[in-house]
Formats: structure tokens, sequence, C-alpha cells
């Protein structure tokens, strides 16, 4: 290679290397400027925030809110020291989350919230809000702090997608009611069934009504005055992986009430309460219930249903993989005489039982008062599956007391081992009356009663027709 040659590649080399280093600096620079800015306007907005949140009364315009925001009812002025009144806080801080779409309400854990009986309206609120419930929010336990006229403590209503869940604890502090006669605890239940008005004794203390798609997780809900979680009128929920507890003996304790609600999913969830530990009332169908423990408590039960002659109807329930212990009835469907409608394709499976004084009950002669009113009319009952329960009773294996005009119709039992368990009570006999199905071996105790199934024109498609929309 000649000098001349060899002079220009050394300086196209010292050009080359210079611009490299010369665009590798300028790019370092942007890098620099851009994460600076970055870090100046998250520390902007992080300021804002935190300005806003020392003021406890804060208005969020709805078109500057975006998805996903977080509200924490401490920033609207909640104590959570168990003593101060934090409804008004909690009742600020839905309204702003109720205007954004998956927004996140904020009740943090460490902390013991007072709040009273308070309706968390969803009629325009945004879809798929969820409430973090890590703290513990107490009931009132005054008279005048529920005032008159509120049946229930926390009602969530007309909510699409909306979601509880945490570790938190809903506290009912029902004891004070406990004490009072069970004669108001049965009026109001009454009410209850019926949709009238009570202003006896706070009723619920979680209730949803209208919403759709709901789901409960997670949580504890306990000690309430009467039934601890109501759905009432829904379509779509989901619960899963809850506590509710309240002594065997505390009145109309229901752990889980469902009423004129479908599409319901409840599994691996703990029911130890006063009462039914589900109980499922007229107007619901295709409810699914598995793996569930219940004890103690009255078992789960499908009723009381017909009350003061009204129509009811349930159809599509099926109750698998469950436990239950220490319960007044295992798996059971109560009527009122005097009563319309059908229950109908009910499917109780792999069911163990322990110290359950009666497993299997049908009864279309039920009565809560002292004294009730003998009718010809009742509800039509048919199709309902018995298989696989097994375990100990400390009373009575069966019961199938069924109507003299609407005899229970296709019950079919398979494979039912039932083994006595003395407990202090009398001890009886498989019983059945105008119970009418089928029995697939095993079946210990041996069941003689249940007259072979056989059409009948005392029931029918017929029936079905009474609970048309």
């Amino acid at each position: 290679m000649n000098t001349d040659a060899h002079t220009l590649l050394l300086n196209m080399s010292g050009f080359s290397l210079i611009n490299i280093t010369f665009l590798i600096l300028i790019a370092a620079c942007l890098v620099w400027l851009s994460t600076n800015s970055a870090i100046c306007n998250a520390a902007t907005t992080e300021k804002y925030w935190k300005h806003g949140t020392r003021h406890h009364r804060v208005h969020v315009e709805k078109s500057k809110l975006k998805e996903g925001l977080k509200f924490n009812v401490l920033d609207y002025g909640a104590k959570g020291d168990g003593e101060s009144d934090d409804t008004k806080a909690f009742q600020a801080a839905w309204a702003n989350a109720c205007k954004v779409e998956a927004s996140l309400m904020i009740v943090p854990s460490g902390y013991k919230f007072l709040v009273g009986p308070t309706s968390f309206s969803g009629s325009n609120c945004g879809k798929n809000m969820v409430l973090q419930l890590d703290g513990t929010i107490l009931a009132p336990t005054s008279s005048k702090a529920w005032g008159g006229g509120v049946d229930q403590w926390l009602e969530f209503k007309d909510l699409v997608g909306f979601m509880v869940k945490g570790k938190g604890i809903l506290d009912g502090r029902g004891s004070v009611w406990w004490t009072k006669s069970t004669n108001d605890f049965k009026q109001v239940s009454s009410s209850m069934d019926t949709k009238k008005q009570s202003t006896c004794r706070p009723m619920a203390a979680v209730m949803f009504v209208g919403g759709s798609k709901l789901t409960v997780t997670g949580i504890t809900i306990q000690n309430s005055p009467q039934f601890h979680l109501t759905f009432d009128s829904c379509d779509g929920v989901l619960v899963h992986d809850i506590s509710i507890s309240s002594p065997g003996d505390s009145p109309n304790t229901d752990g889980i009430h469902l009423r004129s609600s479908k599409n319901v999913i409840i599994h691996h969830t703990n029911l130890a309460c006063g009462d039914d530990c589900i109980s499922i009332q007229t107007g619901c169908t295709d409810v699914l219930i598995h793996d569930v423990n219940c004890g103690p408590g009255h078992g789960i039960s499908i009723g009381s249903l017909g009350i003061d002659g009204i129509t009811a109807c349930v159809s599509n329930i099926t109750v698998r993989d469950v436990k239950l212990h220490d319960t007044m009835t295992g798996v059971r469907i109560k009527t009122w005489q005097g009563a319309k409608g059908v229950v109908r394709g009910v499917s109780f499976s792999n069911i163990q039982v322990s110290k359950v004084e009666v497993p299997i009950m049908i009864d279309q002669y039920y009565c809560d008062h002292s004294t009730c009113k003998n009718s010809s009319a009742a509800i039509s009952i048919a199709n309902v599956e018995y298989e696989n329960i097994r375990g100990t009773y400390t009373v009575q294996p069966l019961h199938l007391s069924c109507s003299d005009s609407k005899p229970c119709m296709n019950l079919n039992l398979s494979t039912i081992e039932l083994k006595p368990q003395p407990n202090g009570h009398q001890m009886s006999e498989p019983f059945c009356w105008q119970a009418f199905g089928r029995l697939n071996a095993p079946v210990i105790p041996e069941v003689d009663c249940l007259q072979e199934d056989q059409s009948s024109s005392n029931w029918g498609p017929h029936d079905a027709h009474k609970c048309a929309a």
C-alpha cells in the first residue's frame, strides 16, 4: 500500500471513532433528561395526591378520574379507633370510588372502624368496583344508632361486577339483640320472608340487593344480629373462602340467606351459626353449593317456603361435598301448610354428617309457632336425589313428612349409611308419610316406609305454571 492510501485510511478511522463517541454522548444526555423529567412528573403527581389526602373532604370530578384508582377510607377522615363514628368517611369514599370503573375502596388492616347502618347504592356506579376489606368494621350496638325502619347494617344495592375481598372482619356485635325475646325474632323472620318492613330488630349484617356478577371472598362475618349474609334478587353470585360465625344458640342467625336469586355458587366456606348455615328461599334457581363446612347450626335448608299462603318456587339446587357436624338437621326441605308452588330438581350428594340430629328431612308441616293453621294446600316437591350420605345421627336418620294433597314424588335414595350415636336424645326409626320414590342399595338403616314411586294426578308439570313469571 502506498503512503497516501495509508494516511487516508487513518484519517477515516479517526473520523469514525470521533463521530461514534459523539453520538453515544448525545444519547446518554437524552436518556438522563428523560429520566429526570419522569421523576419530576412522578414527584409532582405524588405530591398532588398526598396534598389531596390531607384534606378529608376530597372532591374529584368524574371526568378526571381514571379506571382503577384507589380510595382509602383513612383519606376521607376515618379514625379507625373503634369508637369514633366513621360512617360519613365511608360514605364519602364510596361516593368518589363509585364514579370510577374498576375502582378500589380500601379498608386498611390494623384499624377498627365503627360504621352505622349504610346503603351503598350502585345505581350510578362504574362496573367492577372492589371493596378491599383488611381491617375490622364494627356495627353500632345502641338502638338509637340504628334509628327506625332499618332492617340491615350494610346494604349494597344494584351493583354490577362488584367484589368484596380481603382478610378483614365484619363484626355485627349482635349479642345485645340475642337477649331479646325469641318471639320478637320469629316476628322479624316472618316479615323477612313476606318482604314486609320491620322495625323490631336489625335483620341482616350484610345484604346485596339487585346486583349481578357479585363476588365475596376471603373475609369473616361474625356475630350478626340475625342473618349474616343475604342476597336478594341477584343474578350471578360467587361466595368462596369466607368464614361466618356466631354462637350455636344465637337466634335466627342464618349464615347465608338466598332469596329470589339465580346462578349462585358457594364453595370452600366455613359456616357456624344459630340457625341454617345456608337457607334457600323462594325464587331461587341454579344454585351450586360444594365443599362447605357447616356446624353448629340447623344445617342446609331449602325454606322455609310459603309462609302466609304465598306462592314459592325453587329449582335446580345442587349441594355436594359438604360436611355437617353438631347440627339440628343435615339437608332439609321445609314448607308451610296452605302454600302454593313447586320445588324441583334438587340434588344432595357426598354429604358427611357427624352428630347431626336428623340428617335427611322433608317437612311440609313446618311451623315455628306454638300453633299453626291446618290447610290442605301445599307446595309440590318432586325430583329430589339423595346420594352417598354417610355418618352419625343423634335422633333420627330420616324424616320425610309430606302433604296428603301433594305427596313428595320421585325421591331417590342411594348409598345412605347412617349410624346412631346416642347423645341423650330418644332415638327414632326412619319416618315417611306420603313419600314416594326409589331405594338403591346400600341404604342403612333400612327404610321400609318409602312407597314405590308412581305417577299421580296430585303432581305434575301443571304445578310449574304457578311459578311462571
